[in-house]
């Protein structure tokens, strides 16, 4: 419905060409405790075909935000306050007043929304053609004019349209369900699109080229977005203006720029200070102190105060901003310190920290150690050749691991890095004993830990397998739902400490409580998994895994589900365990720049993989600051980071998506997508080459680190010859 008159106050009042407005926006949800307040009154304009990124941990309220923007709460959650929509040509609409069909029509002819999960938009039963004529048909657009569209839309997106509309969902990778998702909700022509995490799921590579399609896909059909998110770095160079929330309010809001090099809010510059990232010294990284408040009981004045080192009586009790900190543009902050300078900011954060972070160490091995666990030619394969009674009549055979060789020490780290599907989360369950190779060997001490299992895929060594142990990606599914902190605890104890009574039991689950930071330990250890924060959970995993003094540990993707501001206290944690406990980790990351905090921080090791092959390994600073293998320059490439590039490196990769595991590429199984692949590199196989020097170990597999190998008289590799000699249906990208 349109706005009437007398509500003529409300719109528009920046003078600028906003498209939203929202004021005193908020949306709750009643519960036996209380009111939840998941967005708190806050107060915005988006303006026209600009690029919005929404900041904020979880439970902030990015989510809840976004669902306002369509009125589009799920029940029974309630929307107060304006919501105003202005479209180019007409009057405003007020959102919140629309009819169910009237929102029907609005959500996606005039804002469309693509949602975090990829896989659960789409119907598994029906192909990609149908989603689009269903939505085509349903707002009575033309399907045959829409279907053209469509296809335009998936070619500016780098796929194939013909192949994508007749696919099924799961016949498509994660990428790929992601950018059909983006065409289809711009197929109506919407306006204004709002993304929420729209990348979370995704490797790095693909996170870097659907932020560089939106770039290219808002210039060309000239729209407004808005990119929710809790990873900062990645919107750094997307976005025009940056919003912050913190506690279902917005705490700043400005041009991506000024808010990046001089933030005015505490929290704003807490979280740049939390986030990991491959260019700051490591000790200017630190965790927030304390944790978000619960949205029944919001704190009054600032929210912040009970975390922020400034607060003083004022912040307490009288509710800031927004304060004019801008220099160019509008740049809103909620702080009554907002004019203290960074300088100052910064000084407060470091007398505030109580906890000094892990002092960074050296190689933790000397060359003539004795590995604590040594990979030989380790190979695993999966596929109906190998499952015997589950034969289902298919020959393909995927070869997860191929011939991989690496020896981990004592207090060593190694982070493997690389795409989904590279092999790395196999790789890392094979070294601890998890999965059983198809051929070569893994030794524990210089014991083949299979010895004498007898064919079995269950590790038969009891010494063994309390030596080797594992902390998964997701503790809330990894931490028995059912049970108290008290039993999850006590089973590794009662299993490998047998000789220990009730007391001590509870006494040693007390004290690891504490150390880890999680007090009163008599409070919680007595609550269920689902009454723990993300951060509580994976301390109480860490700690299930540590009990049992383990030597090494395989820590699959263990920050990866933390908010970006709990993973560098998780993975300092981690470092001051195993100084306790002279543990080992074997980590698994997709993230380059919590593996270089992560292994730098210990004097480790990152090895990066590639289709199963381990491609180049080496210490933290080589990788990082020396990388020798095009994919690991890739990565690097395409690691978000939050300073602004005004002139960013052009795309050093060929191809978006991974080749079919089934059809491996030849010789080097990256020249399908490396810009300096040439003809050697189709038929031969590079062997990993030592170029070990004084700034650090590093070994890479790439023809190009000899000067003396015919690859330099080979014949360079063209896109058009990639796609006609390999059948992997691959879609070219440039630069």
């Amino acid at each position: 419905m349109t706005i009437s008159e007398s509500d003529a106050s409300l719109v528009d009042s920046t003078g600028t060409d906003t498209i939203v407005e929202l004021r005193d926006t908020s949306v709750s949800f009643g519960m036996d405790r209380g009111e939840s307040r998941v967005l708190n009154e806050v107060n915005i304009d988006i303006e026209r075909n600009e690029i919005l990124g929404v900041i904020g941990e979880s439970g902030s309220g990015k989510s809840m935000f976004a669902s306002a923007l369509l009125d589009a709460v799920p029940a029974p959650g309630t929307t107060t306050g304006d919501v105003i929509y202005h479209p180019e040509d007409g009057d405003p609409v007020d959102v919140t007043g629309l009819s169910k069909s009237e929102l029907k029509q609005f959500r996606w002819e005039e804002i469309s929304m693509v949602f975090q999960g990829a896989m659960s938009s789409f119907n598994p039963v029906r192909s990609v053609r149908t989603h689009f004529v269903e939505t085509l048909s349903a707002h009575d657009y033309d399907v045959d004019a829409g279907i053209e569209r469509a296809k335009d839309l998936l070619e500016d997106l780098y796929l194939e349209p013909e192949r994508m509309l007749e696919s099924y969902p799961h016949e498509l990778s994660g990428g790929m369900k992601q950018r059909v998702l983006i065409a289809l909700s711009l197929v109506l022509e919407p306006e204004m699109l709002v993304m929420d995490e729209p990348t979370a799921a995704l490797d790095l590579l693909m996170q870097q080229s659907i932020i560089s399609l939106l770039n290219e896909i808002q210039e060309k059909h000239d729209l407004t977005i808005v990119f929710i998110t809790h990873d900062l770095p990645l919107v750094a160079d997307l976005s025009d203006r940056l919003a912050v929330l913190y506690a279902f309010e917005f705490a700043e809001i400005g041009p991506a720029d000024e808010i990046l090099e001089r933030p005015a809010h505490p929290y704003t510059r807490a979280l740049l200070n939390a986030t990991p990232n491959l260019s700051a010294p490591l000790e200017q990284m630190r965790p927030i102190e304390g944790e978000s408040p619960d949205p029944v009981n919001i704190p009054p004045g600032c929210s912040y105060h009970p975390r922020c080192p400034l607060a003083d009586e004022q912040c307490k009790s009288i509710d800031p901003g927004p304060y004019d900190a801008g220099d160019s543009r509008n740049h809103d902050v909620y702080c009554h310190h907002w004019e203290q300078s960074i300088d100052d900011l910064e000084r407060a954060f470091t007398e505030s920290n109580s906890d000094d972070s892990p002092a960074t160490r050296n190689a933790s091995h000397s060359d003539d150690a004795e590995p604590l666990v040594s990979l030989e030619d380790v190979e695993v394969q999966f596929g109906s050749e190998n499952d015997g009674w589950l034969d289902f009549g298919e020959s393909d055979v995927v070869t997860a691991v191929d011939g991989i060789s690496f020896d981990i020490y004592e207090n060593d780290v190694v982070v493997l890095v690389g795409e989904s599907g590279c092999g790395k989360t196999t790789l890392g369950k094979t070294a601890v004993g998890l999965q059983r190779p198809t051929d070569g060997t893994i030794e524990y001490k210089d014991r083949d830990i299979w010895k004498g299992s007898s064919g079995s895929s269950t590790l038969e060594d009891e010494e063994i397998r309390r030596a080797l142990q594992i902390v998964h990606q997701d503790p809330g599914s990894s931490l028995n739902s059912h049970q108290r902190v008290r039993s999850i605890l006590s089973t590794p104890l009662n299993r490998w400490h047998p000789d220990l009574d009730g007391n001590d039991r509870r006494e040693r689950i007390l004290a690891m409580l504490e150390y880890v930071g999680i007090s009163p330990p008599e409070d919680y250890i007595e609550r269920y998994p689902h009454q723990l924060s993300g951060g509580e959970k994976q301390r109480v995993a860490l700690i299930r895994a540590m009990l049992v003094n383990p030597d090494l540990i395989l820590a699959d993707e263990a920050v990866s589900a933390l908010d970006v501001s709990l993973r560098v206290s998780i993975m300092d944690l981690m470092i001051e365990l195993q100084d306790a406990f002279d543990t080992s980790f074997l980590s698994v990351s997709h993230d380059l720049s919590n593996a270089r905090y992560l292994a730098e921080k210990t004097g480790g090791r990152i090895g990066v993989m590639y289709l199963g092959e381990l491609v180049e390994i080496g210490s933290a600073e080589q990788i990082i600051q020396n990388p020798q293998h095009p994919y690991t320059q890739a990565l690097r490439w395409a690691t978000p980071e939050l300073e602004q590039d005004d002139d960013p490196d052009e795309n050093p990769i060929r191809t978006i998506d991974v080749p079919d595991q089934k059809n491996m590429p030849s010789g080097c199984r990256y020249h399908t997508r490396c810009p300096d692949a040439r003809e050697t590199c189709r038929t031969q196989k590079p062997e990993l080459v030592d170029l070990s020097n004084e700034d650090g170990v590093q070994r890479t597999a790439c023809f190009r680190v000899d000067d003396d190998h015919e690859y330099w008289d080979s014949e360079p590799i063209t896109d058009d010859a990639v796609d006609g000699d390999e059948d992997d249906d691959h879609v070219n990208v440039s630069g």
